[in-house]
């Protein structure tokens, strides 16, 4: 059984499920836009989805709200203000709130900025992937260097203090000269945080089906990330997380929230979510209808769930630490007992096993990844997998 005396923080997730074009290496829920985006149905459908959801989470405040996609810029700062002035009414939403939309860098998206800030977005995400033109072109991505450093200068302008940029490395064909070009150009344009991560072939994209020629090695890729992580160490982003890294006090709040295994709720399209309850004892997963058009028609019903899952004790322990052991610093030891219900002793044979390889570090007050086990992540994430077979069948 599950014993929660307090419930973890709770975030809101809002899909937004429309981009211009799909890129070869995205595994996301994205929908090209054929024809005229219905902002207004979908807005309707997203309220009509949280009305429902909310008897699940009377009382809670909403600590950060991420509008991602798809391109969530493509809607109209109308709709995205619309949408706001819904969420207020319905939620608790303090002012103090981290509110983050992701973003392309193509010219109609950076005209909003002004707009979308006046609506209430407070922190911006834009994906960058490269300033190279030649790099961008093989990655699919429709916008061109001189684009993507107007838009992070526009974000600027429009008053965004918290500005995201994403960066891949590992790209065809790069060296590690490039990669740092990438960074210099990154870093010069001032961002509050980093997002900074290889290109991996997803299953069922594009790139997967057909891959990219000359992708660096294993050997270059790590030579490239230990140069790229001294460098942005030196411009002063402290990496707190896998790919994730920051200047002091500008952590993405809303990441953090899923990595310490807290509670969210999802809206739209694909959208997933997980909630704890103090009154039923349980974590529930939930993920929404996946393709636009079905859930614009059934985003009012119970029929727009796709899947739910109650987790059983070793799934949530699992959960838990392959979120917490991405972070840096790991986690404080009893956030496992009160993000989870349970006590420690639910994973204390594979902490372990993890502590006698040299994969963690664990005291009475903190639990995190060494050198070691920061670079071997997945085999120190495997040691906590549920053993019982009808638990590990359950997760299929």
């Amino acid at each position: 059984m599950f014993h929660f005396t307090a419930l973890p923080p709770l975030s809101l997730y809002v899909h937004l499920p429309w981009c211009v074009r799909k890129c070869p290496y995205c595994d996301f829920n994205s929908h090209e836009a054929k024809g005229v985006v219905p902002e207004r149905a979908y807005i309707d459908a997203l309220l009509a989805d949280l009305e429902q959801e909310l008897p699940a989470i009377w009382g809670r405040s909403i600590e950060s709200v991420f509008l991602g996609g798809g391109t969530p810029s493509l809607f109209s700062p109308e709709s995205i203000d619309r949408l706001f002035s819904q969420l207020r009414a319905l939620l608790s939403l303090p002012a103090r709130a981290e509110i983050t939309m992701e973003a392309n860098p193509g010219a109609m998206e950076a005209g909003k900025f002004a707009e979308f800030r006046a609506a209430g977005i407070n922190r911006l995400s834009i994906g960058v992937q490269s300033f190279d033109d030649g790099m961008l072109q093989k990655l699919g991505r429709i916008h061109g260097r001189r684009e993507a450093i107007t838009a992070a200068e526009r974000a600027h302008d429009a008053g965004f203090d918290e500005l995201n940029l994403d960066l891949m490395f590992g790209l065809p064909g790069q060296t590690a000269a490039q990669a740092l070009a990438d960074l210099e150009t990154a870093i010069a344009l001032a961002p509050t945080h980093l997002s900074h991560y290889q290109l991996t072939l997803e299953p069922n994209t594009a790139f997967a089906h057909a891959p990219p020629a000359h992708l660096p090695d294993h050997d270059a890729l790590w030579e490239i990330q230990q140069q790229c992580q001294a460098r942005i160490a030196e411009a002063g982003y402290r990496q707190y997380e896998v790919s994730a890294y920051a200047r002091e006090g500008h952590q993405c709040r809303h990441n953090l929230n899923y990595w310490q295994f807290g509670d969210y709720l999802g809206i739209g399209a694909g959208a997933h979510g997980k909630i704890s309850s103090a009154q039923q004892q349980h974590i529930l997963r939930r993920a929404k209808l996946r393709h636009p058009r079905e859930y614009l028609e059934k985003a009012a019903s119970p029929a727009r769930i796709a899947s739910e899952h109650a987790l059983k004790r070793r799934e949530a322990g699992f959960d838990f630490m392959l979120n917490a052991l991405r972070l840096n610093d790991g986690f404080p030891a009893p956030l496992f007992a009160q993000h989870t219900g349970l006590p420690l002793s639910v994973v204390e044979a594979p902490l372990r096993r993890a502590e006698e390889k040299g994969l963690i570090e664990w005291t009475l007050q903190r639990i995190r990844p060494t050198e070691l086990g920061q670079r071997f992540l997945n085999d120190l994430t495997a040691l906590f997998l549920p053993n019982d077979k009808s638990e590990a069948r359950a997760r299929r």
